[in-house]
């Protein structure tokens, strides 16, 4: 079973420079990789989370723009700048991203950067990073507030993805301020709904025929019998 809600937790009091050095060392000796956590000497650290993005519906892209380069990303180039045409894309379902990130950037920043890798040019009010957790059998989906840390939180679990993951999907919460999007954002939103409610009735309409073949089928088979 799913079961997704949001976080509303109280925070605890901020950890001390010698807690965050005690609890890097920790993690760092359970890494079976080289994605160790970096202590700072100002007391921030460095280090590594894997998104995984699970989007069902499809997202804008530039038309005709080839992917970013190496070049392009320390440059900071935008590609998607470049051209006003827009195009929609199916991610691939379930891939996933590995970010190198600040113990002080903020989910906002995780959502926008990885927009940004994909060349997404979707308004990032559309999207929400969850926490994904395993217990007594269930996977829990958690919401994260926009300020909260994802570093931090793969600090406090550990590095093992199966006690704590984190999740890009759909904000569908009811929060999003449709106001803030463009005319043919909106247009290009109610085209994939259309779509999805095509295909939905063509599901319907298929699965109710085969039905009613299998009905016939039986009738048919039954009338051949005696009695």
């Amino acid at each position: 079973q799913n079961a997704t809600q949001t976080v509303e937790e109280e925070k605890p009091e901020p950890p001390t420079v010698q807690e965050i050095k005690q609890r890097i060392e920790k993690y760092n000796a359970k890494v079976t990789n080289c994605l160790l956590m970096k202590l700072n000497d100002d007391g921030t650290y460095t280090g590594f989370i894997k998104v995984h993005l699970k989007l069902r519906r499809p997202v804008t892209v530039p038309a005709g723009i080839r992917p970013q380069s190496i070049y392009d990303a320390l440059k900071e180039v935008n590609l998607a700048e470049m051209t006003d045409k827009r195009t929609s894309f199916y991610l691939p379902l379930d891939a996933i991203k590995q970010l190198h990130i600040s113990s002080t950037t903020t989910v906002s920043e995780v959502i926008q950067g990885l927009l940004k890798k994909f060349m997404v040019v979707d308004n990032p009010q559309k999207f929400a990073l969850f926490k994904e957790m395993r217990k007594d059998g269930q996977v829990l989906f958690q919401k994260l507030p926009l300020t909260e840390y994802p570093l931090y939180l793969r600090l406090l679990a550990g590095p093992d993805t199966d006690v704590l993951s984190f999740v890009l999907k759909e904000n569908e919460t009811g929060e999003v301020e449709w106001d803030a999007f463009s005319i043919p954002e909106l247009q290009n939103f109610l085209m994939i709904l259309d779509r999805e409610e095509k295909d939905k009735i063509q599901q319907v309409h298929r699965k109710y025929e085969r039905f009613k073949q299998r009905l016939q089928q039986t009738l048919k088979e039954a009338r051949g019998k005696p009695g």
